[in-house]
């Protein structure tokens, strides 16, 4: 395996560890001929070279990425990573806190827009979670 199939393949990894195999398996369903490379790119770059680097653990690069995606306004991806924040351990005050301290230095309207973005993607969240509960009963499987 070269370098590049090795980064690739801690990429996707840990991607679909925060993110999860169906938001992953989704995005690269969604990639065109167009698209992957961007795909791949990410995949490499951001969780095969960055999120798997010992320096931080996966919890505060959650809570630095809501930050960073509120200053920046991407609200798609900042729902994804509410997501993964919550799949790396953060709790709902946690990610709170990190909204709010983006106020003052991101303004007001950025945080105003995250937190309405983030309480929607908890929701969801919650509710996925309550739907699969009957069936990880029924079946005795722990999810």
């Amino acid at each position: 395996m070269s370098e590049d199939e090795s980064r690739l393949a801690r990429g996707e990894t840990v991607r679909r560890e925060v993110l999860g195999d169906a938001h992953v398996n989704r995005s690269m369903a969604r990639a065109t001929e167009f698209s992957r490379v961007v795909q791949e790119y990410v995949t490499t770059t951001c969780w095969g070279d960055v999120w798997s680097r010992p320096g931080l653990d996966r919890r505060t690069r959650s809570l630095l990425n809501l930050a960073m995606l509120t200053a920046l306004n991407r609200p798609h991806e900042f729902s994804v990573h509410v997501r993964g924040a919550l799949r790396n351990g953060c709790t709902e005050a946690e990610i709170q806190e990190v909204l709010l301290q983006t106020a003052p230095y991101c303004g007001a309207p950025a945080a105003l827009e995250s937190f309405r973005v983030a309480e929607r993607t908890i929701d969801e969240v919650r509710r996925e979670a309550a739907a699969d509960a009957p069936t990880a009963a029924a079946d005795g499987v722990a999810r």
